[in-house]
């Protein structure tokens, strides 16, 4: 018995990353997966690898800044799957920004449009769906950014801290409808997006220098945080964030 059994969850930015890891191990752990990105070619290799395990996963092209794009991939889901019990909203961007000076109008929306209007919409439009499967979870990316003050990303932190408190929100509005709604703020995960803009040697680097655990964190250790935040494991934890830093946050400067 698999502790999403019978279960079926959206995993939103699953082409690849945390995303892809968190979609094909809640596919070994029993649930139906639906792999929600705007890129085509990863998200359907994400479906072949949860197909070749024996697992039932779908591919919906989605772009979260896009409204109609996020209604669709709920009315596909639910015309495949019948219901809904799980959304994890990984999907997110990382521009180059510059200072608070320097960012311009149109980084500063873009960023936002994804990383925050796309976790709030996806809530909006799955929480009906998961109240009528009887309750559920869901699960938002947020990031220690919106924790400590980083240069050089101040949409990102913005985007990122706004997550923290919308979640919050909605999951007092919702914590009666039997919906637990927490975040999971990851730092230093070596993904094809943070990885876009330096080397994995320069993250070594930094993790030896800066984090308490002297390494970098892995998808597979954040996947296993969201599982648990996905069963019934966590059926009494609500608006919290789980920090997954290797101890990062909690050190002296």
């Amino acid at each position: 018995m698999g502790r999403l059994d019978e279960k079926v969850a959206i995993v939103t930015g699953a082409a690849s990353g945390i995303g892809k890891e968190i979609a094909i191990l809640f596919a070994q752990e029993g649930a139906r997966i639906v792999v929600a990105d705007y890129m085509v070619d990863n998200g359907e290799k994400t479906v072949e690898i949860i197909n070749k395990i024996g697992k039932e996963a779908i591919f919906i092209k989605t772009d979260v800044s896009r409204e109609e794009d996020i209604i669709n991939m709920v009315k596909q889901t639910i015309n495949n799957f019948k219901k809904i019990n799980i959304l994890v909203n990984v999907a997110a961007i990382l521009e180059e920004e510059g200072s608070i000076v320097n960012c311009s109008k149109e980084t500063f929306l873009k960023v936002i449009s994804v990383n925050l209007l796309g976790t709030s919409m996806s809530m909006k439009y799955i929480i009906p769906e998961i109240e009528k499967a009887g309750g559920g979870s869901i699960i938002n990316f947020t990031s220690i950014a919106a924790l400590e003050a980083y240069k050089g990303a101040p949409a990102y932190a913005a985007s990122k801290g706004g997550v923290i408190t919308v979640s919050r929100v909605a999951a007092i509005e919702y914590a009666a409808k039997n919906i637990r709604i927490n975040c999971i703020a990851p730092s230093h995960i070596p993904t094809s997006m943070v990885l876009r803009n330096t080397s994995i040697k320069k993250l070594e680097k930094l993790a030896k220098k800066i984090i308490p655990m002297k390494r970098l964190g892995d998808t597979k250790e954040v996947a296993k945080v969201a599982l648990f935040l996905a069963s019934d494991d966590s059926s009494y934890i609500t608006a919290t964030t789980i920090v997954v830093d290797g101890g990062l946050t909690a050190r002296i400067p």
